[in-house]
Formats: C-alpha cells, structure tokens, sequence
C-alpha cells in the first residue's frame, strides 16, 4: 500500500478540535495528504473543490450528522469512499452507517494502528473498484497484447523489449496457463523476424516415434511409409522463429539433435546422408525447473545452458493483483463482441472475489470463466453467485453434538448416495460396504 499512501487524500470529519488534530497526525505519520473539517457543511465545500480518495466522518455532530454526510459523498462523489468513526458504537449505529453507505466502521477509541488498518482496507477496495471501471488498455501499449499493469509484468514486458531485437535463444518459465506463448509470439513479432514465419511446437503432444521427423524431416525411403521426402517444423520455421514448448518433455535422443541446430544451424533429417543449413531462432518454454531436472541428469545439461541464454520468467496470475480485474474485463469485452450482446460489468463483490481467488490455471482459467459468465449470466452486473462455487463464501455450518450416531450415518448414507445419483454398487463401493447392507442400511432410515 505504500503507492497508495503516497497519492490518496483523505478529509477527516469532526466536531472536536481534539479528534481532528490526533488523526490527522496519525495519518500524516502514514504518508497520507490530509485535510480536515470541524463540520459536515465545511466539508462539503472542501469536497467541491479538492478531489478526495477518502472522507473519514464523526457520526454524531451538531445540526448535520455523520450519516446524512455519508449519503451526500454517496449520491455525489462516485470515486470516493467513506468511512465513519464514533464514540457512541453500538450495533444499530454501525447497521445503519453501513446500510447508509459507509465502507468501515471504527469505534473511539482506536489505535494508530486500528486507523491505519481501517484506511488501508478502504483505500485497497477503492483501487479495486478503480481498477473494474479503468478502460481496457489498447493492445498497442503492450507487447502483443500482454496486458497488465503490475511490477511482475512490467517486468515482462522490459524483457520481451530487450530480447526482441538479438538473435539468442530464450527460455521462457512459468505455470501452465500463464501466457508463456503469448511471450515467445510477443518477442517473435516485436524483433527484425517478424515477417517470417512463427512456428510453436508442443513437445508433450507429438508421439515419440513421430517425433524426430515432423521436427527434423526425413528423405524417402528413410523408413516404412516415406514415400516422399519430408521438411520438418525447423526447416518450415527458416527465416523466422520456431517455440519449443514444453521443452522438458523432449527425449535425449532429440535433445542432441537440437544441440546440433542450436551449435551449427543444422539439421539433418531423418534418413538423410548431409545436413541443411537452417535460419531459425529457437525459443524454448517450460513450466518444470530445467535445473534440477539437469541436476538429476533427466534434461541435458549442456542443452539447458543453450537454451537458458536469457531466460523470461512469466508470473502467475495470481501474484499480479489488479491486472486480474483488468484481464477479466478484457475478456468479457472480448466475448462480449463474438456474442454480440452488452458487456455485462463486474460486481464489487464478485472483484473482491476474484482477487481472493489462487487461479490454478492462470490466466487461460480466468479467460474460460470470463467465457462462460458473458455466455450464462442475463444480468447487467456479474454478482458473487454467478461464480463457480470455489470463489465464493461458504459460512461453516452448526454442527451442533445433538444427533444420535445412527442419525448421522443415515444422513451420510444418503449424502453419499445423492452424490452417485442414486447408484447403489457406487454408494456401497465408497461406503466401503456390500449392497445388501446398503439396502438394511436405507431400510432403517
């Protein structure tokens, strides 16, 4: 939060000189720009003409309450949010602050500490909200479409801009699904290859025993079937770029083969007496560690250190923050437009959500959420319901130690039936019982 503290304006609201001056240093200690106001009426003209990230109220002052503030910052001031801070806490004035509009709620007396804590959960949520309404960057801002405005992308984007132009090889890191062919494309179509061809390869797909020739080729007659000579990938990548994705997966036998491109710009295809010359670069991605797989002698060591000549590590999504909400908008416009129906916007709640969420899959699960939501949900806003069960809130249930042992087996019996829909050999597999039992079982409940 420290980006934040540096820019947010907050206005604190109170009726005691006292109050006012504490909070304010308090929040001068912190880095924020503070202003304050000994009234609802001076704050409102303070607010007219000096934008506000956060206004801090007093709930009970003369003439004009906090609350009736509260409402003025929410039916006029859409970027700004508030929070309400009182002496006199009691449960139906924070239900009513809240239902009024305020973010936060922070009984006196309150800590450096509690305040600090309070403000950087507000601001943090405004930021979110900032980030759901900010428009779609244009692909022309970043390489290839990479979006994202966060420090570990950023960092992307410097690499691919410092790659693109030189003729090494790059070994591209990171999970499954992060984007690592959208980087390898990135660094292809931003250097002087750009008009020859990009060629992606995935090493885990190709069977072993084709391997060798759609990768190197073959001449005729070099085994059963070859009735013609055949180009492989690397001479139909000459001129351009070749992506061996999944690199790890590749045999030892083609790793030679491949040392030999990487070393002299050869291949020599399958059959073949001499070996011709190819103009390709070689870009390689992965998301197993190279290294220790070199370590265990499972990956050619020398192979990895051609290959690692400048290595791109592709972050997950979910250590990106906010390009979350920008890339899950981007798809929604996205699919929005194949559909041709109106982008439906993204609830705060369902952008706290998807912050919240760890995205296994990365950015190619976010993309097939997003798919599915502008494809199922008829409402104009996406709310947390609409989510699949994982990324919403599940309250713990009272199990209260109420229910007789043979109570709770009924129930578990009938759950575990439920969930086979009704197959008796299923259920009593899983229950670890025969049928026969199983019907004794349902017979009793």
């Amino acid at each position: 939060m420290a980006s934040e503290r540096d820019r947010a304006a907050i206005l604190v609201v109170d009726d005691s000189p006292e109050t006012l001056e504490v909070v304010r240093r308090h929040l001068d200690g912190q880095g924020y720009r503070v202003l304050t106001a000994g009234g609802v009426m001076q704050a409102i003209d303070l607010l007219e003409d000096n934008p506000v990230d956060l206004v801090i109220t007093d709930l009970k002052m003369p003439k004009v309450t906090g609350l009736d503030l509260v409402r003025h910052v929410r039916e006029n001031l859409a970027d700004t949010e508030v929070m309400m801070i009182t002496g006199y806490a009691t449960v139906e004035s924070a239900v009513q602050a809240v239902k009024t509009g305020a973010e936060e709620y922070l009984p006196k007396p309150f800590t450096a500490e509690e305040l600090g804590g309070a403000v950087g959960r507000v601001l943090e949520k405004l930021e979110q909200r900032r980030a759901a309404r900010a428009p779609t960057p244009s692909s022309q801002r970043v390489p290839d479409g990479i979006l994202g405005e966060s420090p570990p992308i950023r960092a992307v984007h410097t690499m691919i801009a410092k790659t693109a132009s030189v003729n090494a090889t790059v070994l591209i890191t990171g999970p499954s699904g992060a984007g690592k062919e959208l980087v390898a494309r990135a660094i292809h179509y931003a250097g002087p290859r750009a008009r020859g061809p990009f060629v992606p390869i995935n090493c885990g797909a190709i069977p072993a025993p084709l391997f060798e020739s759609e990768i190197f080729g073959h001449v005729r007659g070099a085994f059963t079937g070859a009735a013609e000579s055949h180009a492989g990938l690397l001479q139909a990548a000459d001129g351009g770029t070749i992506l061996l994705d999944e690199v790890s997966e590749m045999r030892p036998a083609m790793q030679v083969k491949l040392l030999r491109v990487l070393q002299d710009g050869e291949v020599w295809p399958v059959g073949s007496t001499r070996p011709h010359q190819v103009d390709v670069r070689v870009l390689a991605s992965t998301n197993r560690d190279l290294r220790a797989l070199s370590e265990r002698g499972e990956f050619r060591e020398d192979l990895y250190f051609r290959l690692g000549v400048i290595t791109v590590d592709v972050p997950p999504l979910v250590s990106r923050g906010n390009d979350i909400i920008l890339l899950a908008r981007h798809f929604i416009d996205r699919y929005s437009r194949l559909t041709g129906r109106r982008p439906p916007q993204l609830g705060d709640r369902a952008v706290t959500a998807l912050l919240s969420y760890n995205w296994p899959g990365n950015v190619r699960e976010l993309e097939n959420l997003m798919h599915h939501l502008v494809v199922m949900v008829e409402a104009e806003e996406i709310d947390v319901p609409d989510l699949p069960a994982l990324m919403r809130f599940s309250a713990p249930r009272d199990e209260r130690l109420t229910h007789s042992l043979a109570a709770m087996e009924a129930d578990y019996v009938r759950r575990v039936l439920e969930s086979v829909d009704g197959n008796k050999t299923r259920a009593a597999r899983i229950l670890g019982i025969d049928r026969k039992t199983l019907r004794e079982k349902l017979k009793a409940t």
